[in-house]
Parts: C-alpha cells; structure tokens; sequence
C-alpha cells in the first residue's frame, strides 16, 4: 500500500512546533511559505478525519526566558510570550481558512475580538465536528512551556499521541549538528529521557506525559508529508513511550 493510501493509525492528535519553525531562514518573524506549507500537511491530516489539534510557540517573535534573562520581570516576559503565540495562532488559522479548511484558535488568555476561550468541552466539541483547534496562549501562566501547555491539552482532550515536530528527524544522544557520531533513537521511555537529560520537552511536560500515558513522537517538519506519515504510522523519528517494550 502507497504512502498516500495508508490508514491513520491516530484518531486524536495534538501537534506541537515551535515558533522558530515559522520563521524559515530567518529566524524571526513568520515566513508565509513556511507557514503555507504547515498549513497544508495539517489540512491534509484533517481530511483523513483525524482530530487535529495544535500548539505553536512563540520563540521567532518574543521568548519570555530571553526576556528574562535580560533583567525583565519572568512573569511580565512570560506573558508577552504567550501574547507571541496568538499571533501565530492566528497566522496558522488564517493559512488554513485559506484552503477551506474550519478552524478554532482557543486562547488560555481571553481575547474575545480574536479567539474563543478556551474551554475543554468546547474545544473537545469544535474536534467532534472536524475543526482543527489551535490553542494559544500556553496555559495561561507564567513558568510554564509551551511544551507543558502541549502535554495538559492532550490530556485534557485525551490526545492519542503528541506530534513534536522539529529542526531534526528524532532525538539524538547528542547534538547531530555538531557531533557526526551522534545516534538517533528510534524509541525512548519517559525515564530515559529524564535521566539522561536530553531536551526534548520540558521535564514537566515529559512528567506529564508520563503520568498520563501520552506517547510523544519526534520527528523533522522538513521533510514533506512527514506529519501525515506519521498519522500514518510510518517509522520516522522517535518515539517516547512509558515502557521499553
């Protein structure tokens, strides 16, 4: 069976990608042919009747731990981050409604003249009716992730599988760019990745997941196709699993 003929193994899926993905080469701001392309393989995902659910940081426009570290107040840089993530949000939303595809941006911070509040049974409803819902606004809180705001949406929609996807094609044991040597997992546990540090998601994000028996794929945005691939349930990237087996 060909790659476009393959069944979804996934029936609820929340993606997650950083901000900086967005950006393209230049690392800041929002590259609209990244964008578009995004936009497409999630379209594309939804329309196999998968419920598509998605969460964008907001690194290419403001990190609230850069900010931070320059002397601001962690709380008021955390905010304007999640303010970063609306904006993308609502990008994503746009480049969807462009290829008629139905669209919710949900935010943790009440923006009523831009997105809907998030509240679970509604957002649970928007998915039932095959609406891609993008939750914005992280949790709501300071010091917490956009990683940690993935991992309590999945749960709390009851996601099968978080969708991490990245710069790289899974995780490695050490940086690839600078380390030729470096080895790519095909499957880690949540302990693993804890003991041996690798940044993946954050430690609460993983703890989460982990309580909650959520399986994380990794795997790279560059390649075309590969967020339906891994709908799909093809071998790319790595997977993070509670048991070893």
């Amino acid at each position: 069976m060909g790659r476009e003929m393959a069944e979804p193994i996934y029936t609820n899926v929340l993606i997650k990608v950083s901000g900086e993905m967005l950006a393209g080469e230049a690392h800041t701001g929002i590259d609209t042919e990244v964008l578009a392309r995004f936009a497409e393989e999630l379209h594309r995902v939804n329309q196999l009747g998968v419920k598509t659910s998605v969460i964008i940081g907001g690194g290419n426009i403001f990190r609230g731990l850069a900010g931070a570290a320059q002397g601001m107040d962690r709380a008021s840089a955390d905010y304007m981050g999640m303010l970063a993530t609306v904006i993308n949000s609502l990008a994503l939303q746009d480049a969807l409604e462009r290829r008629d595809c139905h669209t919710r941006v949900m935010s943790a911070i009440q923006m009523h003249q831009v997105s809907e509040p998030y509240i679970r049974r509604r957002a649970t409803r928007h998915l039932e009716k095959g609406r891609v819902v993008i939750f914005a606004a992280g949790t709501g809180n300071p010091y917490f992730t956009t990683d940690t705001a993935a991992a309590l949406r999945a749960a709390e929609i009851h996601a099968d599988v978080i969708l991490k996807a990245t710069k790289v094609d899974g995780v490695y044991d050490k940086d690839p760019k600078v380390h030729p040597d470096a080895r790519r997992f095909e499957r880690l546990t949540y302990l693993e990745v804890l003991s041996r540090e690798l940044k993946v998601m954050d430690a609460t994000a993983i703890s989460l997941c982990m309580d909650n028996d959520i399986p994380i794929h990794v795997f790279s945005l560059h390649e075309p196709g590969n967020i339906r691939r891994v709908v799909c349930g093809e071998s790319i990237g790595t997977r993070l699993v509670a048991d070893p087996v």
